[in-house]
């Protein structure tokens, strides 16, 4: 790509340059990476045969897939275990605190990456720490199976099942009624449903179920990093 190409914003141009500049002169890749973040400018994308949706309801970035897309830049100049513990776990290879992450994909970026991490990361732990309790609450009853515990998960939170919110969601969007979803229609979906409940929650309903949402985040992250400690362990047990 180059800033003669028709059709790619500067801003994009720049950024992939200036990628595989920095990359080149050693600066280390996920470093650079977030720099080339900040010069981003295009909140969604066909490449290669894929569409990528950076931008939720033009609000909520999600700049992990913008990371996977940057990275085909790099070609094979990031090891794949980095890549893949960014990727799929979120772990970093440079540790860097709030602000320095910040200062690194800009300002703005940051506070758009926040409405992601807030209304659709922790929002789908919320439902998945409601349908827990729900689960447990069957279990103790003595009742079988999980028939209908995604639709009380919805109902104890938003008022409502999850197809009567969908259907109201669609409407408002003027999109089709299909059986099945994209991801992109589903992050929005959910970050549809976040703003919902704050619209018709009162305050204290809305921390309570936001703190519940970070606590299931939290437990899922602790479990994950002693599973992989755990594998780490065994490896060099083995000699592997």
């Amino acid at each position: 790509m180059n800033a003669e190409v028709v059709g790619v914003p500067i801003g994009d141009t720049q950024a992939i340059e200036g990628l595989k500049g920095a990359v080149a002169a050693g600066k280390h890749w996920y470093i650079a990476l977030l720099e080339a973040i900040r010069l981003w400018s295009s909140p969604e994308e066909d490449y290669d045969g894929r569409t990528y949706h950076y931008l939720v309801d033009n609000e909520a970035f999600d700049w992990l897939m913008l990371a996977e897309r940057l990275s085909e830049e790099l070609d094979g100049a990031i090891p794949d275990s980095e890549l893949t513990d960014l990727l799929f776990f979120n772990a970093a290879p440079v540790e860097l605190s709030r602000n320095e992450f910040k200062d690194l994909i800009g300002a703005s970026k940051y506070r758009t990456h926040l409405n992601y991490f807030y209304g659709v990361i922790v929002e789908q732990f919320l439902i998945l720490a409601v349908v827990d309790d729900i689960r447990k609450e069957r279990r103790v009853l003595g009742l079988p199976g999980d028939n209908g515990v995604a639709d009380e998960a919805h109902r104890r939170i938003y008022g409502a099942d999850r197809l009567a919110l969908l259907r109201q969601f669609r409407n408002e969007r003027r999109y089709r009624h299909l059986k099945s979803m994209s991801l992109s229609e589903f992050d929005e979906f959910t970050y549809w449903l976040f703003k919902y409940r704050i619209k018709t929650s009162d305050r204290s309903c809305v921390a309570s179920h936001t703190k519940k949402g970070l606590a299931k985040l939290h437990e899922l992250s602790m479990l994950k990093a002693r599973s992989a400690r755990a594998t780490e362990e065994r490896t060099q047990d083995t000699g592997l």
